[in-house]
């Protein structure tokens, strides 16, 4: 069975992860869920990811989960441009999560930046997901 969503599977797993307090998850590896965890790494919200592969042979990134006083880094992570529901934003109206303390990510014509960075370069793009 094929899955519709697999971006959606990934903040899944993390969300998971985390709530299970595992120290590393396993995700079925793509070229977009690895541009948006290297986003999620620059940030500080998880820690290294590295190539594996899954009980099947199949391959995987393994993300280490990050957790500060034992409370997980990642309170809040949501999925925004959904396959059924794609959201776009431009430069001017990308949005602010919690003030500037969160983060967008989102898909720019410059790959995969924070809606700083998009800001700073003045590009909009797909808003994949938020981080809080």
């Amino acid at each position: 069975m094929t899955m519709t969503d697999p971006i959606a599977d990934m903040l899944a797993r993390i969300r998971n992860g985390q709530q299970a307090k595992r120290k590393t998850i396993l995700v079925p590896a793509s070229k977009l869920k690895r541009s948006i965890l290297a986003v999620l790494t620059r940030e500080g919200y998880v820690g290294n990811v590295s190539d594996a592969t899954d009980a099947q042979g199949h391959p995987a990134l393994e993300v280490e989960l990050r957790y500060y006083q034992g409370t997980p880094v990642i309170s809040e992570i949501k999925r925004v441009s959904r396959p059924g529901l794609r959201q776009y934003s431009s430069k001017e109206e990308l949005p602010t999560i919690r003030n500037g303390l969160g983060t967008a990510v989102v898909s720019t014509s410059q790959g995969m930046l924070t809606d700083a960075e998009a800001r700073e370069r003045n590009v909009g793009g797909e808003v994949m997901c938020t981080v809080f």
